[in-house]
């Protein structure tokens, strides 16, 4: 982790919580030039036209008065370059387009970690410090002399990460890392292994790779279309151990010719973090999230429909007479159904609607900014693609019966619950394989 990125920087911080703010402020203010901060997103409007020397600008997202990206928003029609970085528990794909739409750089999810979140401010900060640093050296790439390049060559051996120097076609440069890497001593070495740079991604589901484009198309254009959950690659080293890394392009003469390339190694969070949190938070068998996260996940979004009222409604479901599957064919089989059903669930909900095993053969499907029509509608199209599906692996013709409900003003997670549980009691009552809401 390069701080030296950060020493001269001056932060922006807007945040509406007064604790996390004034904590929050006081850790990064010992590492940045200045802080200014603002309690809200119109607040932090105005400080930002009141001090031209701030160049990080660091917001929560929903706030009273103005949003963290309304904020931006504004900042971005007098300022298109000045680097981002959002805090939020924020996840779903109305959310990542607005913070696309707003050129955020990089993301620091809630509750705040101190040391992810100064690792995101480096990440928004780095290409802007490389492309100063570069241009000290040389205004075109093309027409440097050999202590350009030494200097050039000094300047990315510096950095932490693997960064190169490219055109669309041709790598120019590479520093120290990127030879460690890959074992080699010169980039003429690597080019005489490899053609080009995407030939080492590993073609995975989830990671950018040249099966992720079309064949004429340029991988560097590409990947830097993407948001920055996506663009993750994995690329194995001399000792062919595979890492997983994130990539950040920047084009930093504005001319669409010359580009530098960083790749940050994220293995040991991702595998560690990521498989640790997977096995606590999810159902063994069918890879949905088990009670204990649906509980934290429903918490979270009955406080925020309480606060914005954005509507939340929940399903829950249940297969028809489970029992007779396990005494007719097996427990393998009972199995195979749940499994099933859980990917017909997951192909026919919202990437930010929560899914859930909730026990046995009950499932639970909670979404977010949904009235109760919109709710019954997704419990129909479960209902129906489970009543449809045939496989010579379940004899029998698989059904559920669904309790669809929406959170009223003075519903807790017991009360709608409740109310859930109930409709789907009405459900098996009138002969199954029905959706009731209440």
């Amino acid at each position: 982790m390069n701080k030296e990125i950060l020493k001269n920087i001056n932060v922006l911080y807007v945040e509406d919580e007064e604790d996390v703010r004034e904590f929050t402020s006081k850790t990064i203010g010992t590492i940045v030039n200045s802080v200014v901060v603002a309690g809200n997103g119109k607040e932090g409007l105005e400080k930002f036209n009141e001090n031209p020397k701030i160049n990080l600008i660091l917001t929560d997202i929903n706030m009273p008065k103005m949003g963290g990206l309304e904020m931006c928003a504004e900042i971005r029609k007098v300022n298109n370059e000045i680097p981002i970085v959002i805090t939020s528990a924020h996840s779903d794909p109305d959310f990542l387009k607005k913070a696309i739409d707003v050129k955020v750089s990089a993301y620091a999810m809630k509750p705040i970690d101190l040391y992810n979140l100064i690792e995101s401010m480096i990440k928004a900060m780095e290409p802007i410090f490389l492309r100063k640093e570069l241009e000290k050296v040389n205004h075109n790439l093309e027409n440097r002399v050999e202590e350009a390049v030494k200097q050039t060559k000094s300047i990315l051996d510096a950095q932490d990460n693997i960064v190169i120097l490219s055109t669309l076609t041709n790598i120019i440069e590479v520093n120290k890392k990127f030879l460690d890497y890959f074992g080699v001593s010169t980039l003429n070495d690597f080019l005489n292994k490899k053609e080009t740079l995407i030939d080492t991604f590993i073609r995975e589901y989830g990671l950018f790779a040249s099966d992720k484009i079309n064949e004429d198309a340029n991988w560097i254009l590409e990947i830097q279309k993407l948001n920055e959950l996506d663009r993750i690659v994995k690329i194995p080293n001399k000792k062919g151990e595979e890492r997983v890394f994130t990539v950040n392009v920047d084009d930093y003469e504005h001319t669409g010719e010359h580009y530098v390339i960083s790749f940050t190694d994220i293995t040991q969070l991702k595998e560690k973090s990521n498989l640790l949190e997977y096995q606590a938070n999810h159902d063994q068998l069918t890879g949905l999230f088990n009670r204990q996260k649906f509980n934290e996940i429903f918490s979270k979004e009955i406080k925020r429909e309480k606060r914005y009222q954005n509507s939340l409604c929940i399903i829950t479901f249940d297969i028809d007479d489970f029992k007779n599957f396990n005494d007719d064919y097996g427990h393998m089989v009972g199995d195979e159904v749940l499994k099933v059903i859980s990917k017909i669930v997951m192909n026919s909900v919202r990437e930010h609607d929560s899914v859930a095993r909730w026990g046995g053969e009950e499932f639970l499907v909670l979404l977010p900014q949904t009235q109760l029509n919109g709710a019954i509608q997704v419990a129909e199209k479960i209902r129906a693609a489970i009543e449809k599906y045939q496989d010579s692996v379940i004899p029998g013709q698989i059904t559920a019966s669904f309790g669809v409900t929406k959170l009223e003003k003075d519903d807790d997670e017991v009360s709608v619950l409740k109310k859930a549980d109930e409709a789907l009691y009405i459900a098996k009552n009138k002969g199954k394989n029905l959706v009731i809401a209440k």
